[in-house]
């Protein structure tokens, strides 16, 4: 069955050419493909076909069907897990830098679930064929530990525990200045960037409620290196929200400065600990996995520079 995406028109977007809405509303998706789907019909706009050419206006309502892909079978690649829990029910792994979780536009091998299918007899369903057993997802360039499911029943409880925000996640983050407050909570809705619909961002209009807590581990002369939770689960909600107040992540392409640090591409951040009740059993399991290597020598190298990185 196609994935269908429903879009209302605000005043911000109107007069933008169709495609180029629409690939600012769906991230993963690049223009040219979004391109061949409005050729082929699979876009309408308040019910009727548009023209190649048309301009969206406030109001309008855009509608566009994404098919699975033709021919695409998925199936298992031998690519290595680092697992860090598993029993018949889910499967907790360490996810590294750099791995997509799920396949999507550009990403129809080496993903997570590739992994996942060729490791496990089983998984969930309920998101459908090309996302079995994800409950959850990181970033690309996000390390660290994410849960699936193996079968419906576990699904459906861990999708309860975090929508019920019963999940323990806690990541760890270097960003750029010196954060003052040892602790601090950002309570800041996110939405689309209007400016740049790729992007989120907060405002004050079709927002979520998004909350990060944060304490700070060590401080450096340029950088704070900080212990982050969240309370809710947004796109991107770590990135925007330390871009909110000043301190993007280190590596960051999308919220960060341009410019290149340690040579690092991509955001340093990794969730560090999962905490969850057992789907079937209810006993609590909470797991960490140290930061990856990469990231690793980074601090090491800060914190040798830096012998008086606890100083205020």
């Amino acid at each position: 069955m196609p994935e269908v995406y429903s879009f209302e028109v605000n005043e911000g977007a109107a007069g933008k050419r169709l495609d180029i809405f629409l690939s600012g509303e769906i991230e993963g998706l690049t223009r040219s493909f979004i391109q061949k789907l409005i050729s082929e019909g699979m876009a309408t706009v308040n019910q009727e076909p548009p023209r190649a050419s048309y301009r969206v206006k406030t109001r309008d309502l855009v509608e566009l069907q994404i098919p699975d892909p033709e021919g695409l079978e998925l199936k298992g690649e031998p690519i290595p897990l680092d697992v860090y829990y598993e029993d018949s029910d889910v499967i907790v792994v360490n996810k590294s830098r750099g791995m997509v979780v799920h396949p999507a536009e550009g990403n129809f091998s080496g993903t997570l679930v590739h992994a996942l299918l060729n490791h496990c007899r089983d998984l969930s369903g309920i998101n459908g064929v090309m996302r079995p057993g994800i409950v959850h997802r990181l970033d690309k360039d996000t390390s660290g530990l994410i849960i699936a499911a193996k079968n419906d029943v576990a699904h459906l409880d861990l999708a309860r525990q975090f929508k019920d925000r019963l999940i323990t996640r806690r990541y760890l983050a270097l960003v750029h200045g010196r954060v003052k407050e040892q602790t601090g909570v950002v309570d800041a809705p996110i939405g689309r960037d209007p400016r740049d619909r790729q992007k989120m961002a907060v405002v004050l209009k079709n927002a979520k409620h998004a909350v990060t807590g944060y304490r700070v581990l060590s401080r450096f002369a340029d950088y704070t290196y900080l212990e982050l939770k969240l309370e809710t689960g947004r796109t991107h909600q770590i990135r925007v929200h330390m871009s909110f107040i000043g301190n993007p992540l280190v590596g960051d392409p999308k919220y960060g400065p341009s410019r290149s640090h340690f040579n690092l591409k991509g955001q340093f951040l990794h969730a560090a600990v999962l905490g969850f009740s057992h789907p079937r059993t209810g006993s609590r399991i909470e797991l960490e996995a140290p930061l990856p290597e990469e990231l690793a020598s980074i601090l090491r190298n800060l914190t040798s520079e830096n012998p008086d990185r606890f100083c205020e």
